[in-house]
């Protein structure tokens, strides 16, 4: 089968970060399910996986942590799925990726595609709709469903993948959203996902928050980095919460955050697969879930750009994309070639 996978860790400049390869086609087994891998999408995970380092691997390594296609064949212990089923996922970090014409993914972190997206439009969601999901309602604990109606939340990082999903599930809950965004494209593009306010990213927070009328927010959400971290905290209401999903070593002073009795969470959507968690499940029930609101026309795809056909060439210009930090919405490559 086909696979874009790499050997060296080299910059994305380098022509041979990526490689075009033949790999053997995998078989499933347990609760492992065979997709025919019709789109993927490129995230932030993808280009941090691939950063320049020391080390060769041994066999070609597969990236990609975001995936649509169909089911191929399935594991003997299978029962959420069967061969034709059209789906969406995130897959597991310490496995083989998505970058690859046929991936073994378990079941239960997969979820079934939504009807009315394309698979390109569907590739562009799941890693990114998975942690914000699990950021809002299993982190923070807001009611999915409304029961904290106003209630106000302030996402940094509004116009990434993460918070242009975010924006939307927020929205759904009931939360005014106030979204950071600095770019004329990314501002319009928060807003058309539904953000109430608009603050920038570049600016100092506290202020252009007071100023539109909020003392204080009930939560925040750091989808980008923990440079925000004093601006989030003096934000913060007292007994709020803050999540974020940054690998930080930026210094976080927290006498703010005790004397406020305010609540710090991390997310990270890879978790519930790597540790094997009880409630893996989880995953698949939350797709499956945003997959029927998107259906029901409440939530959208985040796509913002498609590239063609699934190869090297196009996957080193995604990263290198990734990489400015200024993409809006998701990249998605479409397609193997033959």
């Amino acid at each position: 089968m086909k696979a874009v996978a790499l050997t060296r860790y080299l910059p994305v400049s380098d022509p041979e970060s990526f490689l075009d390869v033949e790999l053997p086609k995998p078989e499933p087994k347990g609760h492992d399910i065979l997709v025919a891998v019709r789109a993927v999408a490129v995230n932030p995970v993808d280009v941090k996986m691939r950063a320049p380092k020391d080390k060769v691997e041994e066999t070609p390594r597969v990236l990609g942590w975001d995936a649509s296609g169909v089911v191929e064949a399935v594991g003997a212990d299978v029962t959420l799925f069967q061969p034709g089923d059209a789906v969406y996922y995130a897959g597991d970090l310490t496995r083989s990726g998505s970058n690859q014409q046929y991936q073994l993914v378990d079941e239960r972190i997969v979820g079934r595609k939504p009807k009315s997206l394309s698979f390109a439009e569907a590739a562009a969601l799941p890693l990114t709709t998975i942690t914000a999901y699990e950021a809002f309602f299993d982190r923070l604990g807001i009611d999915r469903d409304g029961a904290d109606h106003g209630q106000s939340i302030l996402i940094v990082g509004g116009a990434g993948g993460v918070g242009s999903i975010g924006i939307q599930l927020a929205k759904r809950a009931g939360l005014t959203v106030i979204a950071t965004a600095s770019r004329p494209e990314t501002i319009a593009w928060v807003k058309e996902l539904g953000a109430d306010h608009v603050v920038s990213h570049r600016e100092p927070l506290v202020a252009q928050v007071r100023a539109l009328g909020f003392p204080h927010v009930d939560h925040i959400a750091i989808f980008n980095d923990m440079r925000h971290w004093d601006d989030a905290v003096e934000l913060i209401r007292p007994q709020g919460g803050i999540v974020s999903i940054d690998n930080t070593n930026v210094p976080m002073p927290m006498a703010g955050m005790k004397t406020k009795a305010a609540s710090l969470h991390w997310e990270f959507m890879f978790a519930r697969p790597m540790h094997q968690t009880p409630d893996m499940i989880e995953q698949h029930r939350l797709l499956s879930f945003v997959a029927d609101e998107i259906d029901a026309g409440r939530l959208k795809t985040t796509l913002a750009e498609v590239l063609s056909p699934i190869n090297a060439a196009n996957l080193r210009e995604a990263h290198r994309r990734i990489e400015t930090g200024a993409a809006k919405g998701k990249i998605v490559i479409e397609g193997f070639a033959g």
